[in-house]
């Protein structure tokens, strides 16, 4: 199946809508295609430089204060025995058009968390790239856009900026996806790290 969808502007490609071969948050042998979408983001990217708890955050567009959905989960970290406890919690997943803008943050509660390329798609993705959208609806998933259809394209997400975090520290997150039909209103969330958010509401 091949989808094109327009929104006037720049040319963005987006990988996705792949069908899920079986249980909804696994992604080995999911069928794999590619979504053209002529769009570009409206959104000033939020920051993604680590705060502590104490320090203001600086804020992302779409911009909410309420958290929609949340996950606490134990991580590991590349180093023998390190790793800590992350938190996300969406803030917005809003529908704009035809595509759908992900914003989260990513707390550590405990320890230290490596955000070098731990939501990124490959060992040198120091992006968010990872996180992908799925409708448990028409069981598809949906991957983060990209800025082109070569293999150099990049995402239209966060770049993680190779940082480690450690306890009390914040990121801001964000990343654009195709939206799915009109008629699904709720999706689930996989994030590497963090695990999958089921029924997060689209607004």
């Amino acid at each position: 199946m091949r989808k094109t969808l327009t929104l006037a502007v720049a040319a963005v490609a987006l990988t996705g809508c792949g069908m899920l071969p079986g249980q909804l948050g696994g992604g080995g042998g999911e069928e794999k295609q590619q979504t053209a979408v002529q769009a570009q983001p409206t959104e000033a990217q939020p920051t993604q430089r680590p705060t502590t708890s104490d320090e203001p955050q600086q804020s992302a567009a779409p911009q909410s204060d309420q958290v929609i959905a949340t996950r606490e989960t134990k991580v590991a970290s590349g180093a023998a025995g390190a790793g800590g406890t992350a938190r996300a919690d969406i803030t917005v997943l809003k529908r704009q058009g035809k595509t759908v803008t992900l914003n989260w943050t990513l707390t550590v509660v405990d320890g230290e968390v490596n955000m070098h390329n731990g939501m990124g798609s490959a060992v040198l993705d120091y992006s968010v790239s990872g996180v992908s959208l799925i409708d448990p609806v028409n069981a598809k998933r949906y991957r983060v856009a990209r800025n082109g259809t070569g293999s150099d394209a990049e995402c239209v997400c966060s770049d993680t900026q190779g940082e480690f975090l450690k306890k009390g520290q914040t990121v801001t997150l964000y990343a654009l996806f195709a939206a799915p039909p009109a008629d699904v209103t709720k999706l689930n969330i996989e994030m590497p790290m963090i695990g999958v958010l089921t029924d997060v509401p689209i607004s």
